[in-house]
């Protein structure tokens, strides 16, 4: 049987000869020195350079948050002061505005008392005139009314009886009529 141009050998190639080198066995010590090497440099550039570097980043945004966190406290400290300013300037505010009501709640009460006894003592005054204008006509009314019921009495009992009676006695009757 014939074997086919492309087939897998199993031969293991001699030595240096068209091997892989990270897979040649006798390449290996050199390998682990160069790879020993490659990690010292790495580790002590990545200590020395890169790692501080890396942590000062992580500081610096460390500090920025907690000075951003400090300025949000101290801001809303300053807030809450506001508010409380704001609040305490309202409720001062307010109790202005009820002394002032209630100050001029009692200046118009006080005005109006004041305007009220005025009119009272002018309405107290006209009537104690007007009871005095009554008082006098009312007097002058009854002095007419008895001088005149006098008259017609007189006329009267001249008429009945034919003859006119005293003064004395028309004026007593008038009187006893009167008072009763």
């Amino acid at each position: 049987m014939a074997e086919p141009a492309h087939t897998t050998s199993t031969e293991v190639p001699k030595e240096g000869h068209g091997s892989f080198p990270p897979f040649d066995a006798r390449s290996f010590p050199s390998q682990i020195v160069w790879l020993v090497i490659a990690f010292v440099l790495l580790y002590a550039l990545m200590a020395k350079w890169a790692l501080p570097q890396v942590a000062g980043v992580i500081e610096k945004r460390q500090k920025g948050i907690a000075d951003d966190i400090a300025e949000a406290g101290r801001l809303k400290a300053r807030s809450d002061e506001a508010v409380a300013a704001y609040e305490k300037a309202l409720a001062d505010a307010r109790g202005r505005a009820q002394a002032i009501a209630n100050e001029t709640r009692e200046k118009q009460a006080a005005a109006a008392e004041a305007a009220r006894k005025k009119t009272e003592d002018a309405l107290n005054s006209k009537l104690a005139a007007a009871e005095k204008t009554i008082a006098a006509t009312k007097q002058a009314a009854m002095t007419n009314v008895r001088s005149i019921a006098q008259d017609a009495a007189s006329a009267i009992v001249e008429r009945l009886i034919g003859t006119t009676p005293s003064d004395k006695a028309v004026a007593d009757a008038v009187a006893d009529v009167l008072k009763g």
